[in-house]
């Protein structure tokens, strides 16, 4: 529990472009429970009809961040002290790893990666996608610089709070 005194831990959820995305709410949930505070940052894909901006910007009491501020504005999150990223894809798992920060997501999970905040990933690739050598890389190269992932979904329920066990 926090002290009175203390400000709750922040937690930024970034969630990706695939069609588990439209439970993201249910981590949120799961992370208010334990109480941290959420910011939700998302891949531009997944803005568009992936999962209920409105709702998870109504549960969070934040906007929803997917594109980068412009100089000189505030920023809207304070800075986290754990980062999960779920649903996360076989493009944003792969670019992340080759430290490409084409988007705000991925730009926030190459710099967090740097600073040493726990990282816990919860994937959703399909196994033709996971077999590939790359995304193997990819996995290899991200555990070695202490992201933490989860099994890999293998259909049925995603388990969405097992990504706060991994960073807490």
């Amino acid at each position: 529990m926090t002290a009175p005194d203390e400000k709750p831990p922040f937690l930024y959820v970034v969630v990706c472009a695939a069609g588990i995305a439209s439970g993201v709410g249910t981590l949120i949930t799961a992370a208010q429970e334990r109480e941290w505070q959420v910011g939700v940052i998302a891949t531009p894909h997944a803005m568009n009809g992936f999962f209920d901006t409105a709702a998870v910007e109504a549960q969070t009491g934040r906007p929803i961040r997917s594109a980068w501020r412009s100089p000189g504005d505030p920023r809207p999150f304070p800075d986290p002290d754990a980062v999960v990223v779920a649903p996360a894809t076989f493009n944003t798992v792969n670019k992340w790893a080759a430290g490409i920060a084409d988007t705000l997501a991925l730009g926030t999970l190459c710099e967090v990666t740097g600073q040493g905040v726990p990282v816990g990933v919860l994937t959703c690739v399909s196994a033709g996608l996971a077999a590939h050598p790359a995304y193997r890389d990819s996995l290899i190269r991200l555990r070695g610089t202490g992201v933490r992932f989860g099994p890999p979904h293998q259909g049925g329920e995603f388990g969405w709070e097992r990504a706060l066990d991994l960073v807490e």
